[in-house]
């Protein structure tokens, strides 16, 4: 987990905290007050809460803000509030209903396998509007594609975007509407054409670094795009790939055969395994993208035992 401050204004934090959890943006207003962008995953709601305390300095938190609501970036949302109880929360829209009965599987946590807590909404980040945080105006921006109802945050004056999980320095989060039917790559690059045309001086993304040379990251991005428009099942198997490293990021390690019991109890792996693999046993097909995570490094196995590298 890093601290990124340099090249941001000073009332800006970055805190970099990896895969499992989203990147949280910390802003310290002298008059908007305080307030985070992203708040992690639930798995470490508790260093969550430690690391803001202490990147608030002892104030309290005021403000949540999420720029989406995949459980990475909004699983610490609970622990946040329960922590700072009159922390107001705004959502982006179109899943307000779900958040305020509650649903999991509509907020894609089940499909998913994964978890979060239920929080609170109290407000809509609605496109076409404003937010004021570290007491300067901050355009609120629709960002379709890798979530539907996604949105970015953009800075005009010191031209800084939060771009969640839109723009990363070398590529974006994986199209989850495309993998329920829905047709989506158009939308990713309606965004990287929105990004283009803000042209950022900073990009804080929802993973990885801070970074500054966006022109060379919407190249990677839109190379990558192309490349998932032209050969849709290779955006399905990055896409089993990267929810099985996820987990295996909460799990640490996992035998193959529970690996295989959580996969057939997982909606979108039967969806993925259905539309693309069918032509492979389920079981086949899951050792192949453990095999997969093997040879590119990002696990080791030792006979039945997956383990996270």
């Amino acid at each position: 987990m890093a601290h990124t401050t340099r090249g941001l204004p000073p009332e800006i934090t970055v805190l970099e905290r990896g895969w499992l959890s989203a990147n949280h943006i910390v802003f310290r207003g002298k008059h908007s007050g305080t307030a985070v962008v992203d708040t992690g995953y639930c798995a470490h709601a508790a260093q969550t809460v430690a690391l803001l305390a202490s990147a608030l300095e002892g104030r309290a938190l005021e403000r949540i803000l999420n720029t989406h609501l995949h459980s990475d970036h909004c699983g610490g949302n609970a622990a946040l509030q329960a922590h700072w109880p009159g922390a107001h929360t705004s959502i982006p829209p179109g899943q307000a209903a779900h958040v305020h009965h509650w649903d999991a599987y509509a907020l894609s946590y089940t499909p998913t396998g994964q978890e979060c807590p239920p929080f609170r909404a109290d407000a809509l980040l609605q496109p076409g509007s404003e937010v004021v945080l570290g007491d300067a105006p901050w355009q609120i921006h629709a960002a379709p594609g890798h979530d539907t109802h996604a949105i970015v945050l953009f800075e005009p004056h010191a031209r800084v975007l939060i771009s969640g999980d839109a723009l990363w320095e070398n590529g974006f989060g994986v199209v989850f509407p495309e993998l329920e039917g829905e047709a989506a790559f158009a939308e990713v690059a309606a965004t990287l054409d929105l990004i283009e045309r803000l042209a950022p001086r900073t990009v804080i993304p929802g993973h990885g670094a801070v970074f500054t040379d966006t022109p060379r990251a919407l190249e990677v991005a839109r190379r990558r795009l192309d490349g998932f428009a032209r050969a849709p099942a290779k955006h399905a198997l990055y896409a089993a790939k990267v929810l099985l490293k996820y987990k295996l990021l909460e799990w640490q390690q996992i035998s193959l055969t529970d690996l295989s019991a959580w996969a057939s109890a997982t909606p979108y792996f039967g969806l993925l395994h259905q539309r693309y693999f069918g032509d492979q046993a389920l079981t086949a097909w899951l050792h192949s993208l453990a095999d997969d995570l093997v040879r590119s490094g990002a696990a080791t196995r030792q006979g039945e035992l997956l383990h996270n590298a």
